[in-house]
């Protein structure tokens, strides 16, 4: 087990600490890890609105061929199991999207354990947790505004109530939710403050009903601020298709989209080839899944054989 920092820090106790661990196989994954900044995780601290960030979070590496692999979906690349239960990473499965590398990831899954610390292990509404987890993780960019447009274009409005089953489908309808859920928490930040969510947040670890807790720290009902979300991003979903044809704008937006995954990947592979020179081996074992993933608890298969793994998430 490894402290997860640079091991030349002093810890910062306003800083979430991580013990990393995995098989021989995950070794250069987690020297990966090791030498991550613990700053990047500051984002996650403030948008959950924590002050300290509680006991040690426990991160599990997980190679493909393992048992936790196996029953997790090919699109799954990770998961966190509630507030204090441990992190599950597959490092084969780190460079697909909402990530750009194991280290986006990671950060992304903690920012999944400290929102439910934050709170208090009440139930927090899938778009809500996972919009913050994008905008915590500083992965919100160009990619995921095309993603966004395409969604626009394709569905028009999609109401917050229904974006659950976009993460349960998995695949291309997982990475709609994710593009969704960050455009709306990215606003609402801008809309009404960085400290928003920290008090929706601390409203329910009072107690309250999420609705309730949003109207308190937002001024407004969910379903206005929702409202006016969509009336904004109609205005161009309505005006864009008049003045060019359905053809050539579904041409432009696929252009963007395959320019911005291509450029993504060449930087994927460009962090893996140093981190190559400096280690010997290509880290994160074998290539990832031909399809993107999510970071949706896995169903459990009950015909896989338990491992040492398995028992640490049950």
């Amino acid at each position: 087990m490894a402290p997860f920092g640079r091991a030349q820090d002093a810890p910062r106790a306003d800083l979430p600490e991580l013990a990393v661990e995995g098989p021989e196989e995950t070794a250069a994954s987690l020297r990966r890890l090791e030498a991550l900044d613990r700053t990047r995780l500051e984002g996650a601290m403030r948008l959950a609105g924590l002050a300290e960030p509680g006991p040690p979070i426990q991160v599990l590496l997980a190679p493909e061929g393992s048992s936790l692999a196996r029953r997790a979906p090919a699109w799954v690349a990770g998961y966190a199991t509630g507030p204090y239960g441990p992190v599950v990473l597959f490092p084969a499965r780190a460079a697909s999207y909402p990530y750009d590398s194991l280290e986006e990831l990671v950060q992304h899954e903690v920012a999944h354990v400290l929102i439910d610390r934050a709170a208090g292990g009440r139930p927090v509404p899938r778009w809500f947790h996972e919009g913050v987890a994008m905008v915590a993780g500083e992965a919100w960019g160009l990619e995921d505004r095309t993603r966004f447009g395409l969604a626009m274009v394709r569905t028009g409005e999609y109401p917050l109530a229904r974006i659950d089953r976009l993460f349960a489908g998995g695949g291309a309808d997982a990475a709609r939710g994710y593009a969704i859920s960050g455009a709306f928490v990215g606003w609402l930040l801008r809309r009404h403050g960085p400290e928003l969510t920290g008090e929706v947040l601390a409203g329910l670890r009072d107690g309250a009903e999420f609705d309730t807790a949003f109207r308190r720290a937002a001024g407004e009902s969910l379903a206005a601020a929702e409202e006016a979300f969509w009336n904004r991003q109609t205005l161009w979903h309505r005006w864009v298709p008049l003045v060019t044809s359905s053809t050539v704008l579904w041409i432009a937006i696929t252009l963007l989209a395959l320019a911005t995954i291509r450029r993504r990947r060449a930087r994927t592979a460009a962090l893996e080839a140093r981190w190559a020179a400096l280690d010997g081996s290509v880290p994160g074992g074998p290539p990832p899944q031909p399809e993107p993933p999510t970071t949706a608890p896995p169903d459990a298969d009950p015909r896989a054989e338990p491992s040492r793994w398995d028992e640490r998430v049950h």
